[in-house]
């Protein structure tokens, strides 16, 4: 079993920044892509920005040039860095990996999310 924990939301003002993090612990061998998704209310859940085991990283059209996905395989941990915060990225952040579960399939877990809020 794997747990995701998320942490570093908060509430900031607009135009300012915040850095979340997710730390995977359990029965961890390696974590294939991760990804940091987000849900405001009203809202369905939408990918924020992924990353692949090598590092290459995609970003929804919303965050770029914003945002910045990180990982540290070392730790099993996902960062987002999030900088010139707007009103419209208030969300509940998830973080979200795929876990390799024997030769040829994995699993996809989720953390519990952090609030992130900012005010105008």
């Amino acid at each position: 079993q794997v747990q995701l924990v998320e942490s570093g939301g908060g509430l900031v003002q607009a135009g300012g920044s915040l850095r979340l993090s997710c730390a995977a612990s359990g029965s961890i061998r390696s974590i294939n892509n991760m990804a940091w998704y987000r849900q405001a209310p009203g809202n369905q859940r939408e990918l924020v920005a992924t990353i692949t085991s090598s590092g290459s990283t995609n970003y929804a059209d919303s965050v770029k040039d914003r945002f910045t996905i990180s990982r540290d395989n070392a730790k099993n941990t996902l960062y987002l860095q999030m900088n010139n915060l707007t009103p419209e990225d208030t969300a509940v952040y998830y973080c979200n990996a795929d876990v390799p579960v024997g030769r040829y399939f994995s699993t996809t877990y989720w953390g519990q999310g952090t609030q992130v809020t900012v005010s105008s």
